[in-house]
């Protein structure tokens, strides 16, 4: 991996990185750390911050400056509570004083005012995880309980939701998505285009761990009802096959009421039980729709197939008959079949992990470096 290099062209911009909250290490946390490697001298604005996570000295470094809702009782316990204030915190930061902004955004962040009808207007690229999934992506809330009460509520603040969030889209210059699914995402939703650049995932970690394959298939991650573990365990238990689901979640109860006989549940594993899943499992089951998905890349880093639904992000990071398996049936049905047309292919680990090697963090800083620096070009859109 190459040490990250700053943009020089950008070193005496007063530069802000925007991002929705900085609670807990995640994903998009992840890209925010990205473009920090790239804008070492930004400040960031957040609606809310906890300065006692566990986060490098590359972030807490630089001046954050959350917004009003930090300062609520148990804002830092009960943060997506206050999704309806949002809008107002972004809105309510003054970044007239800098000369690029860049959001890090999946609901809010890229409200701030760079655009406003008075005053100085400032260049704002958002980088989009997506399009607010609350106020445009119904399937989203499908197996959330939220309670008659809940219901009510959350219908009557969808318009409010959904003019804010198209509000907020025209402060934006230049989107860009994380991958080719959001890409057509912005597009419906915001009648923009956008760049793809995917967001950086630690593939060297991977790379050089051994494969030792063994008869049984894996799901990893969190156990949520829109991760679909309940058609990985159905599908297995249609074919006979055994499965390992790795991962906690509210789901695990109805998961395991589905499963079959040949299903096994670690619960939470650590680093060191990943890469043994990773080594031994004969291939990763991601039956889901993700806007990107990390997991997916990571296991193809270290040598092990993919079968995936094809929609989302698996279709960028999955090569259908070379690293994986991609199927249109959502079903347990569909992704039966699947799993039996995977057995029936013949993939090269180098295959595998030479395409995981193009997600690698120092392509994600190159990618977004031509996009801040607006060498691009269109052809970097969908």
């Amino acid at each position: 991996m190459t040490d990250p290099a700053p943009i020089t062209a950008l070193a005496d911009r007063r530069v802000a990185i925007s991002h929705e909250w900085l609670t807990i290490p995640g994903g998009s946390e992840k890209v925010v750390l990205a473009l920090l490697d790239l804008l070492p001298h930004a400040e960031i604005l957040t609606t809310v911050y906890d300065p006692d996570g566990p986060w490098p000295r590359a972030l807490t470094d630089r001046p954050i400056h959350p917004s009003f809702l930090d300062r609520l009782p148990g804002a830092r316990e009960h943060y997506p509570k206050l999704l309806p204030l949002m809008d107002r915190a972004f809105r309510g930061f003054d970044v007239s004083g800098y000369d690029l902004v860049v959001s890090s955004n999946h609901a809010n962040a890229k409200n701030v005012r760079t655009h406003p009808r008075r005053g100085r207007q400032v260049r704002h690229v958002c980088y989009c995880h997506t399009p607010m999934r609350y106020a445009w992506d119904p399937s989203f809330l499908e197996g959330e309980d939220l309670g008659r009460v809940g219901g009510l509520v959350f219908r009557a603040l969808l318009g409010r939701l959904r003019r804010a969030d198209l509000r907020g889209a025209r402060q934006v210059d230049e989107f860009v998505a994380n991958s080719t699914f959001v890409a057509e995402r912005i597009r419906s939703t915001y009648g923009v285009p956008a760049h793809v650049v995917h967001p950086p995932v630690d593939v060297d970690r991977f790379l050089d761990a051994p494969r030792v394959p063994e008869d049984f298939y894996l799901v990893f991650g969190r156990v949520v009802p829109y991760k679909k573990a309940d058609v990985a365990a159905a599908a297995c238990e249609l074919l006979g096959r055994d499965v390992v689901i790795a991962g906690t979640g509210r789901d695990l109860d109805r998961v395991r009421a589905v499963a079959g006989s040949g299903a096994r549940f670690p619960g939470r594993v650590d680093d060191a039980e990943v890469a043994s899943l990773f080594s031994r499992a004969r291939a990763l089951l991601f039956p889901g729709t993700e806007d990107f998905g990390i997991v997916p890349v990571e296991a193809q880093a270290a040598g092990l197939p993919v079968i995936a639904y094809g929609v989302g992000g698996a279709r960028d990071s999955v090569v259908d008959g070379v690293t994986g398996v991609l199927y249109d049936d959502p079903s347990p049905a569909g992704l039966a079949a699947a799993i039996e047309r995977f057995e029936g292919l013949t993939l090269r680990d180098e295959d595998l992990r030479a395409h995981a090697r193009g997600f690698a963090p120092e392509v994600f800083r190159d990618r977004m470096a031509a996009v801040l620096t607006g060498t691009a070009g269109d052809q970097a859109r969908p």
